[in-house]
């Protein structure tokens, strides 16, 4: 098979769709059903158009670029991730599984190969949180992990709810209808970056992903009791500050006593009011995120974390209230994909590792209904979810020969 990817026209693809924004460059901002989303909703699917591949899209706003095989009753082989970016990131978080993605089918048609599968492009709707609060919205939707309330329950900040928003944006139908049967995909390949230093460290060109982690997010209030920051001693004081960072500093311990260093523990939002430097702090916010990819070992800090809280409260003498957002179980890599991921590496020439993604993707909720394995390549220091996110053009294409080569395996 004379496979060849178009380096140069994906670099240039990549370079189009982040200027995209509703933020100049170098930042990329691509808040789901915003005019800069939709926006480049169309730029991608114009190119699959281009393609000539076959265009649906569902409730959600999830869309499907299929190659028709020479069978298309058969369950196709799928690859995809995300466009939508949070605010002030790169380029490259999403956008390199899409593009690459396509890349990856248009070199398998160059060839001059008909797959006997079907081979499907999916650009799932909201991978971030930044809208709604909940991550990973439309793979969600399509392993039937939400309900159809969903649609009135989720609201932005302004108040409007998922189900007002996609219909502005042109997407309608009940949400009921979006979920995939399990089986729909044969197998489905993620292509990703790392977001983290370990294949630019140890100078591996293509990571293989054998499991992928998943958080269980708490949202944590704590009541206090303001007062003057002179005239209230401290034997007298309910600082809520003081006691949420205690709870912040508890996530930190248990996480790190975990046993294992695949354990993590972040507090990534700290809201305090009122916010005055001569004032005892009443209230205050925290936002935890405990993740592993052994569900049993991050459940275990999870409750340690919930048992520290009712104690540290007490001993404050402070309200603290606990809402669990969510608490997904971790996914195992599917063996037989992960073996032709690995054998499309060397087939390449490419040096490899297995590994497991420590981030969250849209493939986690994907492993419910069909056998999925995700490629990382490296990126510049592991940075990401910034605008000095990047991977190099020969890194991104070596991502792209490795999915192209797996997609042409899977799909026979």
């Amino acid at each position: 098979m004379n496979l060849s990817v178009d380096r140069e026209r994906l670099t240039q693809e990549l370079e189009a769709l982040s200027q995209i924004s509703a933020e100049p460059a170098p930042a990329v901002t691509r808040v789901v059903f915003t005019e800069a989303d939709l926006r480049a909703r169309e730029f991608v699917k114009q190119l699959c158009r281009e393609a000539g591949l076959i265009l649906r899209e569902d409730a959600a706003g999830n869309t499907f670029a299929r190659w028709v095989g020479k069978d298309d009753s058969l369950p196709p082989a799928g690859t995809g991730s995300h466009i939508d970016a949070i605010p002030n990131a790169g380029r490259y978080d999403g956008t390199v599984g899409v593009l690459g993605g396509l890349e990856a089918i248009r070199a398998l048609m160059r060839t001059g190969l008909r797959p006997r599968r079907s081979i499907e492009l999916l650009i799932f709707t909201s991978e971030e949180p930044t809208r709604f609060g909940i991550g990973c919205l439309g793979s969600r939707l399509l392993a039937g992990l939400l309900e159809a309330s969903s649609d009135e329950n989720l609201k932005d900040r302004d108040g409007k709810s998922l189900g007002e928003v996609r219909t502005a944006a042109g997407y309608v139908g009940p949400l009921s209808a979006v979920r995939l049967p399990t089986g729909y995909y044969s197998a489905f390949i993620e292509l990703h970056i790392e977001q983290g230093p370990l294949l630019e460290q140890r100078q591996v060109r293509v990571g293989v992903v054998t499991a992928i982690a998943a958080p269980a997010s708490l949202k944590i209030s704590v009541e206090g009791e303001g007062g003057h920051a002179g005239a209230v001693l401290l034997r007298d004081r309910r600082d809520a500050f003081l006691a949420a960072a205690e709870i912040a500093l508890a996530v930190e311990s248990f996480a790190r006593s975990s046993g294992a260093e695949d354990t993590v523990g972040t507090v990534g939002v700290c809201e305090v009011f009122p916010g005055a430097v001569n004032s005892i702090p009443s209230r205050v916010r925290i936002e935890v995120d405990i993740r592993d990819i052994d569900q049993a070992r991050r459940d275990s800090v999870l409750d340690k974390v919930l048992a520290a809280g009712k104690e540290i409260g007490s001993r404050r003498r402070v309200a603290v209230r606990t809402e669990l957002v969510n608490a997904d179980p971790p996914a195992q890599c599917d063996p037989a994909v992960v073996a032709t991921l690995a054998a499309a590496c060397e087939t390449q020439g490419l040096s490899f590792d297995r590994m497991i993604s420590r981030a969250y993707h849209d493939s986690l909720f994907i492993a419910r209904i069909a056998p999925v394995a995700m490629v990382f390549i490296p990126c510049r220091g592991g940075i990401s979810h910034r605008p000095d996110e990047y991977a190099s053009p020969q890194a991104i294409a070596d991502g792209t020969m490795v999915l192209a080569e797996a997609l042409a395996c899977l799909a026979e």
